[in-house]
């Protein structure tokens, strides 16, 4: 199954799910992860007037992360939470290394 992780040194879940500007990709099968792909997103904490809500970036961030079974940050105010799930898209805020943590969330998806 495909995981998309908001990370910013590509080794630990330790990135707030709106100042990503990336998502990293993996490929979780049995207790295998591999980094499969890497997408760019504008930024959720755009903070533009026009658009308080910003949902047409959660939009844009969830036809990015399409194929993903969840996105996995640091962390996520309750609004994006509740969007991406609309979107069909599994919010996790997790800390922790990215493969070993990934491989433990596999286990309950």
């Amino acid at each position: 199954m495909l995981i998309a992780v908001a990370s910013k040194d590509a080794k630990e879940i330790n990135q707030h799910f709106g100042h990503a500007e990336r998502f990293l990709i993996y490929d979780v099968s049995h207790n295998n992860v591999v980094l499969v792909d890497e997408k760019k997103v504008g930024r959720y904490c755009s903070y533009d007037p026009d658009h308080p809500l910003r949902g047409h970036l959660l939009r844009d961030i969830a036809d990015a992360l399409a194929g993903c079974r969840a996105v996995v940050s640091s962390q996520m105010g309750d609004h994006p939470k509740g969007e991406l799930e609309k979107l069909g898209v599994e919010p996790f805020v997790i800390n922790g290394p990215i493969k070993q943590t990934l491989v433990e969330l596999a286990k309950i998806l």
